[in-house]
């Protein structure tokens, strides 16, 4: 089982994925992490390789907590650039963008705060902020999942209006971005599972997932997002 403190740190890996330069890169490490913590929980005894195992996704974890200190402006630029939305863009989508935008990027500070406390840069108990941060990402993550079953639907009425019109390539496209929605609200499921988990006990099914689950959830969530990063990302970006 992994410390609560390097718990809180493995759930905060979905966000700024969309920001990173290289998203790719990032998401291998992250999957990285939570295959360790998959392979470490399944595997029988605490000790040898499993603890191991556990001890990598806890190293890579925290290293991809340190290097989130770095990615305050880049969230930042990309939410000034969507601002309140493309004008001719639905108002739903662009009222759950907007909100998702900004408890992205209030997370990074609680984040950053959290970790702050654990190393003892600032004298504040870092629980709290780390549950702040989850809940925060827990909330980003939802509205996220909303504005896809928005778009989703959306797509899905464009089909059937257009069946018959529309041109094949055009149906193609519908339909590509389609399978772009239902992968990112996948993803986005497995995470809010995960953040979830990770509030504090009382709430749902907070603190009572076993370790591989943790595991199989991050890691299926962070092969979608390499994937959707290969193909160019999701059909809307927040």
């Amino acid at each position: 089982m992994l410390p609560v403190t390097a718990q809180r740190r493995a759930k905060s890996r979905a966000q700024g994925w969309l920001q990173d330069p290289t998203p790719c890169g990032q998401l291998t490490v992250r999957a990285l992490s939570y295959g360790c913590q998959l392979a470490g929980g399944a595997l029988p005894g605490p000790a040898g390789l499993p603890g191991a195992l556990l001890a990598a996704s806890t190293q890579l974890s925290a290293c991809r907590t340190a290097l989130r200190l770095f990615d305050d402006l880049a969230m930042l630029r990309h939410s000034c650039s969507y601002g309140l939305g493309p004008e001719g863009e639905d108002a739903l989508v662009r009222g759950l963008s907007v909100l998702c935008n900004v408890a992205n990027q209030l997370y990074y500070p609680c984040e950053h705060l959290a970790w702050a406390a654990d190393v003892g840069i600032v004298r504040a108990g870092s629980q709290k902020w780390w549950t702040r941060s989850t809940a925060l990402w827990g909330c980003a993550l939802l509205l996220g999942i909303l504005r896809s079953l928005r778009i989703l639907f959306q797509l899905r009425r464009k089909l059937s209006q257009h069946k018959c019109t529309s041109s094949p390539q055009s149906q193609q496209k519908l339909r590509a971005q389609v399978k772009a929605e239902v992968l990112s609200i996948l993803m986005d499921t497995a995470d809010l599972s995960n953040a979830i988990h990770w509030l504090p006990p009382g709430f749902l099914w907070a603190g009572k997932f076993p370790p591989w689950l943790v595991g199989l959830l991050g890691t299926i969530s962070s092969l979608i997002g390499i994937y959707q990063a290969s193909r160019g990302g999701n059909s809307e970006a927040a």
